[in-house]
Order: C-alpha cells, then sequence, then structure tokens
C-alpha cells in the first residue's frame, strides 16, 4: 500500500461519516478552529496564497499536512464528481484543500497514514 492508496481509503471513510471538508473556505475555517485531524493540499493551486495560508495554520496548529500532486485528483477521491454506469469518475471538479475532521470508519489505510505522518514528522 503507498500513500495515496491509503488517502484515497481515509478519504472515502471520512465522506460516509460526513468528516470531510472542502475548499479553501471551508479548509480555513476548520484549521482555524482546530476542528482539523488531517489537511490535504494540491500542489497545483493556482494560487499561491493558498499554498501559504493552508500551510502557515496548519504549523500554528499543529495540523499535519500531506502534499498531493493534482487537484483534480484530489477531487475525485473527495467526491467532488460523477460516477458513470461504469463506475469512472466524470466531471470531476479541481479542489486545492481538503481537511479530515472526522476519521469515519478506522480502516488499514487510516492506521497506515497515521504510521506516514508519525514517521515523517520527526
Amino acid at each position: 500500500m503507498d500513500v495515496n492508496e491509503a488517502l484515497r481509503m481515509v478519504l472515502k471513510a471520512a465522506i460516509v461519516a460526513d468528516g470531510l471538508v472542502r475548499g479553501i473556505r471551508e479548509a480555513a475555517k476548520a484549521l482555524d478552529k482546530r476542528r482539523a485531524h488531517l489537511c490535504i493540499l494540491a500542489t497545483n493551486c493556482q494560487e499561491p496564497m493558498y499554498i501559504k495560508l493552508v500551510e502557515a495554520l496548519c504549523n500554528e496548529h499543529n495540523i499535519p499536512l500531506l502534499k498531493v500532486d493534482d487537484n483534480k485528483k484530489l477531487g475525485e477521491w473527495s467526491g467532488l464528481c460523477k460516477i458513470d454506469k461504469e463506475g469512472k469518475a466524470r466531471k470531476v471538479v479541481g479542489c486545492a484543500c481538503v481537511v479530515v475532521t472526522d476519521w469515519g470508519e478506522e480502516n488499514e489505510g487510516h492506521f497506515f497514514l497515521k504510521n506516514y505522518i508519525k514517521q515523517n514528522s520527526k
């Protein structure tokens, strides 16, 4: 299992538990209120001030920050798309920032991600 697969599993569980905040405005609110367990940021975000804001809030409140390379991929993982009959994502909306406020069901991806964050935070 790699980080992207674990992240996808965690985001799916968080969607089910209604513990996922999408978009820069809602993410900034959740980070500022310290309700966030994890923050995921797309590195290809068009606005550099978004990246600075999210990184600053995560550093200030000691919230783990993971970065993914594509905002379309992050949008698909966070449920901002339509699923067709074959199960493929269509009309994917890009998302610059996603915050997990409730882990939901603890699965294999959850434990992998927690260990990954613990190892990389040192």
